[in-house]
């Protein structure tokens, strides 16, 4: 005999249409908050263009327990993301010397964009903020890239390379909160190759 399990899987005597239609009723909120996610996907990959360097990334750090003074009223959640890293070769003095075209350099991490998906934020007023921490393993090639925003979301927080920022807009720096969704992009300075 076959086991039914899920949400159409009823007591004995109980009636399967109401199995049914509450299974109805999931999917249909599962394809609105589907719309939801794809919308934001679709916004985020529009805003951040497409690059033959850029991976998906999603390298997400847990972040310490902490209460929240509105934790009683709402309950705390994690926002959804859309994050990218930009990796390429660096083509300084020394990989000039030792590869080439046909044999290219390791591929380097260039930067990231992230995208923070926040449409239920309460104080709208109150833009969502980032800070970056040391990394708590005490590694010093690796920090961590906090993301702070209010109620009803919690901190969210990535573990990055640790390198200087380029922090001008001409070299792809850009953090704006526009229409619910905090883009972070930003790119790695270049260290030039001086004798």
């Amino acid at each position: 005999m076959l086991a039914l399990r899920g949400p159409s899987a009823q007591v004995a005597g109980g009636n399967v249409e109401t199995g049914v239609a509450s299974r109805l009723t999931l999917a249909r909120q599962d394809e609105q908050l589907d719309e939801q996610t794809r919308r934001f996907r679709e916004q985020a990959l529009k805003a951040m263009g497409i690059d033959e360097g850029d991976r998906n990334f999603g390298c997400e750090v847990p972040v310490e327990a902490q209460a929240y003074w509105w934790h009683n009223r709402y309950a705390p959640r994690k926002p959804k993301y859309f994050n990218r890293i930009h990796t390429g070769y660096e083509w300084n003095k020394y990989n000039q010397t030792h590869y080439d075209t046909e044999n290219p350099p390791p591929k380097v991490v260039q930067g990231y964009k992230f995208n923070i998906f926040y449409p239920d934020l309460l104080d709208r007023s109150e833009p969502p903020t980032y800070r970056v921490e040391a990394d708590p393993n005490g590694s010093r090639d690796t920090c961590i890239l906090v993301f702070s925003a209010g109620p009803p979301y919690e901190d969210i927080a990535f573990r990055i390379v640790n390198k200087e920022w380029e922090t001008t807009q001409r070299r792809g720096f850009k953090c704006t909160y526009d229409r619910g969704i905090l883009h972070l992009y930003f790119n790695f300075k270049r260290a030039r190759y001086r004798r």
